[in-house]
């Protein structure tokens, strides 16, 4: 676990750099054109800088999270450049294209105007709340894990099943009641909030306990591993996969935990745009631990067979040899 633990968070924090960041200059007419370019020459591989003719565009595009900021050229007649960020969407993803962007408008002779079009909520002011609320439901969800798959293993699967959906819905409570009335971090659709929450959790009970039926004392190890090390790290929760090496970056696109931070953001920030996608992401996660759990309550009733067999095979040797021992006391 340590060793994983160092690999998995320091592998993915300690050295965030921009990877393909993508970013728009605002502004018409080939000065505009020339200025991206140059900005793209500078950045290298590090910055996806697009054009854009109106800053409502911009806008629009900083809401639909298709770009992480917009630089705003001045009009030449006193109007300084502006930077427009969605900080709701990643402060740390923010707070990198300003300091990308601050210095190009100091070499410009021009303060930075900086405009943020989705700030998070007053009570969440970096936006990383929703991690932390993250890291509460995943120990919730897999401490559960080990009591439903250890204490719970003589229960039949179907009863372990429908606990499985209990004590989700119990821990999304929990998580909801963390975001709403408990440290606001979610001021609206707090039952929106509680459906993320059960079916991040409900996916993690799933794979969990049916993973318990093979993996036995190992399962907290297995656990940690795809909802600790792997999970958290690739969340987007700290940063963003722009910021991050490919491997965390790849993960990020179907991992569980990036499904409840990305569409919680979406569900609170961003008008609901692109929450189906990551509701999906979650409900794919449950989908694989409901067929995990179908394919150990097979294992176990086989077993279970098996074991029947060998008692029987057992009584019946046993019944021989008393019958074949009477047969010689007789003679």
């Amino acid at each position: 676990m340590c060793v994983g633990m160092g690999l998995a968070y320091l592998g993915a924090f300690a050295s965030p750099e921009p990877h393909h960041l993508p970013v728009a200059v605002v502004g018409s007419g080939p000065e505009a054109k020339v200025f991206a370019q140059t900005v793209k020459d500078k950045a290298g591989d590090a910055l996806d800088v697009r054009t854009l003719d109106a800053r409502a565009a911009a806008v629009d595009q900083l809401r639909t999270r298709s770009i992480d900021g917009a630089y705003v050229l001045g009009d030449g007649r006193g109007a300084a450049p502006e930077l427009i960020v969605a900080s709701a969407g990643s402060d740390t993803t923010a707070s990198a294209v300003e300091k990308i962007f601050t210095p190009v408008a100091a070499r410009q002779g021009e303060p930075l105007k900086v405009t943020d079009v989705a700030p998070p909520v007053p009570d969440d002011p970096t936006g990383q709340g929703l991690f932390f609320l993250l890291v509460a439901l995943s120990i919730g969800s897999y401490a559960s894990v080990a009591v439903l798959g250890g204490a719970g293993a003589a229960l039949r699967m179907r009863t372990r099943a429908l606990l499985v959906v209990a004590v989700s819905g119990a821990v999304g409570l929990l998580g909801a009641a963390f975001a709403g009335p408990v440290f606001h971090l979610a001021h609206s659709n707090l039952w929106g909030v509680w459906g993320m929450a059960w079916l991040y959790s409900v996916g993690i009970l799933l794979v969990g306990v049916g993973l318990h039926t093979f993996l036995k004392r190992w399962t907290t190890l297995a656990v940690m591993v795809l909802f600790v090390m792997l999970n958290f790290t690739s969340s987007g929760g700290v940063f963003r996969p722009e910021l991050q090496n490919g491997f965390f970056g790849s993960l990020h696109a179907f991992w569980n935990g990036a499904g409840f931070v990305e569409g919680t953001r979406s569900l609170l920030y961003f008008d609901h745009y692109g929450l189906g996608r990551w509701v999906w992401t979650l409900v794919a996660w449950a989908a694989v631990g409901a067929v995990l759990l179908g394919v150990a309550a097979t294992a176990e009733r086989r077993r279970a067979g098996e074991r029947i067999e060998q008692t029987e095979a057992e009584a019946e040797e046993e019944e021989e040899t008393e019958e074949e021992m009477e047969e010689a006391v007789g003679v």
